[in-house]
């Protein structure tokens, strides 16, 4: 069954980025393709057309491909809680809650859901491009991998390794790589290539053939810098970057634990937006027009890292200035007066008081809400997600901020607050213009446009760079 691993060297070497433009070179060359990521850690998830959860990068992924995204795609999914602990989603579905070391003990079962999910997608598939996670070298962790290494020799998929040289070291991260290698591991990598090049490649040649004489891989390409990856769906909460825009200001609490965060792409893409994403220890700016509280996967516990920072202090002030304040799942909650947990659903049992700028409260269920959905806002079509625990009640919920068919949502009196349990919603051009518009600023369509653009100027970018050819070759075809 014709396949292909990208592993690398470590994480945030451009690992999913890579598959989505090799996933869009092989569909352009007329292959039925599909992506594949055995175990992802991320709280920014994407419901799927089969109704569970995956991450956020596989769904770029399927885009990428011409898909709809499915669970088999990312069959084992980590939720990060807390700093020790994840939920674990199997399939689509969570299946509990593990620290570290109970994870291990899960491990058997998981893999065998990994291989039923690559045996689906093959078997439909000219070609699957796998991604690994984090690395290989990481060899602490190859006893029960499912990730990397274990899952490429249980499923007999060659790899290739991908190193980072914008951070510096490269030579060392695949000759490093190669050394700590069981020869059994090592066997599986087929070759390498060099990512995130600034500059001119070919100042890179005498390195390029030292890794080559001291691996005996085959080098695959040096990919330049590719500047339009900023168009894309960030899949990590570390990539997440302001925008330079002139206009609107809108300000992201940058929560400890913030989720499905890719509302803020089409904000960022806006000329008429600055988007400013507020770290910890910094306060509230004084010309924010909007704060925006963003999902998370610890409400709770992100409402108590809020208020540690003082954003509550400067949340009442920027009421009091005339601002404006959205929430979106996880924000929505926060705004309100309570929100109650009676069996511990998102933490500690027990009841704490919102912020107050919603007369709504919130009850905590052990059920997750995972559901594509579409409607009205604002007078225009609105088409986006919901995946979230809780359900909210109150009488600002009735100025409810859409309809999907039934009234989501709620909107204090005067307009200025609101709180929505959808994502995806700045995605449509048309609310998106609807609601900037509404704050004064002008919109610019043509988002999804964009991001099928960057996709296809990706691929045509690594068909330059690559030897795309050989790797499908080394994928079996």
């Amino acid at each position: 069954m014709p396949a292909l691993m990208i592993q690398g060297t470590g994480s945030n070497v451009g690992k999913s980025l890579l598959v989505a433009g090799l996933c869009r070179a092989a569909r352009r060359r007329g292959l039925a393709v599909a992506p594949f990521k055995p175990q992802n850690m991320s709280n920014n998830a994407a419901v799927t057309a089969d109704g569970g959860e995956i991450g956020r990068a596989q769904a770029l992924q399927a885009r990428a491909c011409g898909l709809e995204p499915l669970t088999d795609m990312n069959p084992v999914l980590l939720k990060p809680e807390s700093d020790t602990g994840a939920q674990v989603i199997l399939h689509g579905r969570a299946i509990g809650r593990a620290g570290a070391s109970d994870y291990q003990g899960l491990k058997p079962r998981l893999l065998a859901g990994v291989l039923d999910s690559f045996s689906r997608l093959s078997a439909r598939h000219d070609l699957v491009i796998v991604e690994g996670a984090g690395s290989p070298a990481e060899v602490n962790l190859r006893p029960r991998d499912i990730a990397n290494m274990g899952f490429a020799r249980a499923a007999t998929v060659p790899v290739i390794l991908v190193g980072d040289i914008d951070r510096g070291g490269v030579i060392a991260q695949i000759v490093g790589t190669k050394t700590v290698l069981e020869p059994e591991d090592a066997a599986m990598i087929q070759g390498f290539l060099v990512n995130k090049f600034r500059g001119d490649p070919r100042l890179f040649d005498d390195g390029y053939r030292l890794i080559e004489r001291h691996t005996g891989w085959r080098g695959f390409g040096v990919v330049p810098w590719f500047p339009g990856a900023h168009r894309l769906p960030a899949e990590d909460a570390m990539d997440l970057r302001g925008s330079r825009g002139a206009g609107l200001h809108v300000v992201c609490l940058a929560l400890s634990r913030i989720a499905n965060f890719d509302d803020l792409d089409p904000l960022a893409a806006e000329p008429g937006v600055r988007l400013t994403m507020l770290g910890p220890g910094r306060a509230v700016p004084g010309d924010a027009d909007l704060v925006l509280i963003p999902g998370t996967k610890s409400t709770l516990g992100d409402l108590g890292f809020l208020r540690d920072q003082g954003w509550d202090v400067d949340l009442a002030a920027h009421v009091r200035r005339g601002g404006h304040v959205l929430g979106i799942c996880g924000g929505y909650q926060m705004l309100g007066r309570t929100i109650r947990d009676p069996s511990g659903s998102d933490g500690t049992a027990g009841e704490v008081a919102g912020l107050g700028l919603l007369d709504v409260d919130t009850v905590m269920a052990a059920d997750k809400r995972l559901r594509r959905i579409t409607g009205t806002a604002l007078g225009q079509p609105v088409a986006g997600y919901e995946i979230h625990m809780g359900r909210t009640a109150g009488p600002d919920c009735a100025r409810p901020f859409a309809h999907v068919p039934a009234p989501d949502g709620a909107v204090s009196d005067d307009g200025r607050i609101a709180g929505t349990y959808l994502h995806g919603l700045f995605a449509g051009d048309a609310f998106r213009a609807a609601w900037l518009g509404r704050l004064g600023a002008q919109s610019q369509p043509g988002y999804d446009k964009g991001v099928e653009q960057s996709l296809d100027d990706l691929a045509q970018h690594l068909e330059r760079h690559l030897d795309v050819p050989g790797l499908l070759a080394v994928a079996g075809l």
